[in-house]
């Protein structure tokens, strides 16, 4: 139940979003004079509508987005009114019509902002210590203070397989997570390098452990587990016997796994995310067509790849499985990162893409400034009838994208919840 409310409510907010981006041309093209006739929510049948002024506001049928009229976007509009003529939106400075198009990009950034600092403000994210911590490598791990995380079970077999829970013997002895390790058998451990050796390198089955919890020396004597791990000096080779005792490496307790920053703090924060995130995106897209094949085969239900593209379907079955596991914040991440990387995709220089009508209104302005340098006539504007075939040649690589990471969501959806 959990999941599907968080599918509906991640489904809401795509919707809201989408009609704020209308509302971003609506509104900013109302502002400068331009004539708006129509501005709805969804498509299809109309279920009910008002108007208001010169413009008409309702609500259709089918609830997949929205739309906005502005009056005379392209010379070549056939629709305009003699009377509306001198408010058509291609007669505006290219200045004013670059802001009506990119404002819907900008409200997807704003809303993307918001939920970053109220996540960061008051739902919480990771605390930065423990993102460097565990994105460290091997060799600063093993150098690290000898605190530890404890297992529920120890693995007998080096693939992590094999979890016995009755084998547990950190946890049976009494060690708690952040706990600090400081001696094995009287021999004195300084780092989490040294702890691994000192129980690989056990002369027997049993051990005295001393250990640090909530700020007292405690030593227990507990019963080393019987596994196969790799040799330390050789990661790669052939597992051999040895012990273990069921830790990982960790911070120390009073290190929290999430921290807030309160919401004066948070706008600064917000905002290290935000280009985090747009750095994150322009990674993906520079990645994008060597994740394709992996849609293919997603397709046959070979294991989908979790950082690979997702559609809106892909993205409300993620929200609906962060809510089933009481992670709002990375709901709200989720949402976050989505309004970006639209905001971002509605920028590039194509048509329909609102990027396409920006790049063809400072194509023209350019163009009449160096025709006016060299004292030549005023150039015809853009046919726009012309770019049809490009802009339909678009529409169908978007289509055909969108179509695969559907299908692909649909049959084989990424699983944050196994």
């Amino acid at each position: 139940m959990l999941k599907i409310i968080g599918i509906v409510l991640f489904a809401l907010l795509i919707l809201v979003s989408v009609c704020l981006h209308e509302a971003g041309h609506m509104v900013t093209a109302k502002a400068f004079g331009m004539k708006v006739t129509r501005y709805f929510v969804g498509f299809g049948t109309t279920l009910f509508s008002f108007r208001r002024g010169e413009t008409e506001y309702g609500v259709k049928a089918i609830p997949l987005g929205g739309f906005v009229k502005i009056v005379g976007m392209t010379p070549q509009d056939d629709d305009v009114a003699p009377e509306d003529e001198p408010r058509a939106m291609w007669r505006f400075p290219v200045w004013k019509r670059t802001i009506v198009m990119a404002a819907g990009s900008f409200t997807h950034f704003v809303l993307g902002f918001v939920l970053l600092w109220i996540v960061v403000s008051f739902v919480g994210i990771t605390n930065p210590k423990w993102e460097k911590f565990l994105s460290s490598d091997d060799a600063t791990i093993n150098a690290s203070a000898p605190y530890v995380a404890v297992a529920p079970c120890v693995p007998a077999a080096a693939d992590g397989t094999n979890c016995n829970t009755a084998i547990a013997p950190a946890k049976q002895a009494g060690i708690a997570n952040g706990d600090e390790i400081t001696a094995v058998n009287g021999a004195a451990v300084h780092d989490y390098g040294d702890l691994v050796a000192a129980v690989r390198n056990a002369k027997q089955s049993s051990a005295t452990v001393t250990f640090v919890h909530n700020g007292q020396t405690r030593t227990t004597n507990l019963q080393l587990a019987s596994v196969k791990r790799a040799p330390l000096n050789d990661p790669k080779g052939t597992p051999v016997d040895t012990f273990a005792i069921g830790v990982s490496p960790s911070l120390p307790a009073n290190v929290p796994l999430n921290v807030t920053y309160g919401p004066v703090d948070g706008v600064a924060q917000a905002g290290v995310l935000a280009g985090n995130t747009f750095t994150g995106i322009g990674s993906a897209l520079t990645h994008l067509p060597g994740k394709v094949p992996g849609l293919w085969r997603a397709l046959s239900g070979q294991p989908r790849d979790p950082n690979g593209p997702i559609s809106v379907v892909g993205a409300s079955e993620l929200g609906g499985q962060t809510v089933a596991l009481g992670q709002w914040g990375v709901f709200l991440l989720l949402a976050a990162a989505l309004n970006f990387f639209v905001g971002v995709l509605n920028l590039f220089p194509l048509l329909p893409l609102d990027g396409g009508h920006i790049a063809i209104a400072w194509y023209e302005k350019v163009r009449s400034w160096l025709a006016h340098k060299r004292r030549r006539p005023e150039p015809a504007r853009v046919n726009y009838y012309k770019l049809v075939p490009i802009t339909n040649a678009v529409i169908v690589v978007l289509g055909a994208f969108s179509l695969l990471t559907i299908l692909a969501d649909i049959i084989n959806p990424i699983n944050i919840l196994q």
